[in-house]
C-alpha cells in the first residue's frame, strides 16, 4: 500500500494494489474508488485532501509489513 500526495493538486492518492484500475466510481464529491478488472479495490483518490484528511499526522499501528518511507 502506498500514500502519494500531490500538493500541486491537493490530492491523496492511496495505492491498495499493484494491479491496475480499469473502472472508478466517485462515491462522494471528490472521492473516487478505483477497482481492477476483478471488481476488487486498488485504490482511493481525493481531491481536496487537505479540506478531508489530516495530513499532518499518520499513524500507523501493528502492520505485518515492512513500513518505508519516501522523501518529498
Amino acid at each position: 500500500m502506498k500514500l502519494n500526495y500531490h500538493p500541486e493538486t491537493d490530492s491523496l492518492y492511496i495505492d491498495l494494489s499493484e494491479r491496475p484500475s480499469t473502472q472508478s466510481r466517485e462515491i462522494s464529491e471528490g472521492v473516487v474508488l478505483d477497482y481492477d478488472a476483478d471488481g476488487k479495490l486498488v485504490g482511493i483518490d481525493i481531491d481536496n485532501a487537505s479540506n478531508k484528511v489530516d495530513l499532518k499526522k499518520l499513524i500507523l499501528s501493528k502492520l505485518p509489513g515492512k513500513i518505508e518511507t519516501a522523501a518529498a
